[in-house]
């Protein structure tokens, strides 16, 4: 004997999702019609059982449940990425720290920052000129793993200069990953998708969870 849903499944195949919830919501109705025909026409001598009804009513009870829960959570995507896109225009104009080793240049400082992995027993800065030559290091010594950031002072530099940074950092012999950090101004805001994009000075286009810290 073929089941409700058996017969569910076949009366809305190839219907189209032109209106996904005018749908949803006519599919407890059919399923109730079609459950009263199939109790109607059934052999009385090969009854439905009452755990298959009450199976086939759950299971139609669950889909519907999925669908509807679906459509909420796509609703509150949409709510978040539009709360994130008005976050995301007030930061227009302000600095942000993302990854990256362009050392940031402004009024005769640069700064920039990294990540270790693990505790470092010497963690040293090089600060490396346009042309890729190393022009100063700076010696931080011990620090613990996380986020750190440094100084370097850059009177002779115009704002904005191109240096760039490398940062090595050891325990013992063995090297400890470090991952480094820069700030970066946002220039304009965008969405990509579900997502939203900051769209900044030197690093292009950098998604807003990945941004390390609003400076």
């Amino acid at each position: 004997m073929s089941t409700v849903l058996d017969a569910l499944a076949s009366s809305t195949a190839g219907a189209g999702t032109n209106s996904t919830t005018r749908n949803d919501a006519g599919s407890a109705d059919r399923f109730l019609k079609l459950l009263v025909a199939q109790m109607q026409s059934q052999d009385p001598l090969n009854p439905m059982d009452n755990a298959e009804i009450t199976s086939q009513m759950a299971q139609i009870n669950t889909v519907n449940g999925i669908t509807q829960l679906n459509t909420t959570v796509q609703g509150l995507s949409r709510q978040f990425l539009q709360m994130q896109t008005l976050q995301g225009a007030a930061l227009v104009g302000r600095d942000v720290t993302v990854k990256g080793d362009h050392l940031a240049v402004t009024q005769g400082n640069g700064v920039g920052g990294f990540e270790l992995a693990s505790t470092a027993d010497r963690v040293k800065v090089e600060i490396l000129a346009p042309s890729g030559h190393v022009v100063d290091t700076l010696d931080l010594g011990t620090l613990n793993a996380g986020s750190h950031g440094f100084a370097w002072p850059a009177e002779n530099l115009p704002d904005d200069a191109p240096y760039r940074f490398r940062v090595v950092a050891t325990a013992g012999p063995i090297a400890v990953p470090a991952t480094p950090l820069m700030r970066d101004r946002v220039e304009a805001v965008s969405t990509v998708g579900d997502r939203l994009m900051l769209e900044t000075r030197t690093s292009g286009s950098v998604a807003y969870g990945d941004v390390k810290a609003f400076n």
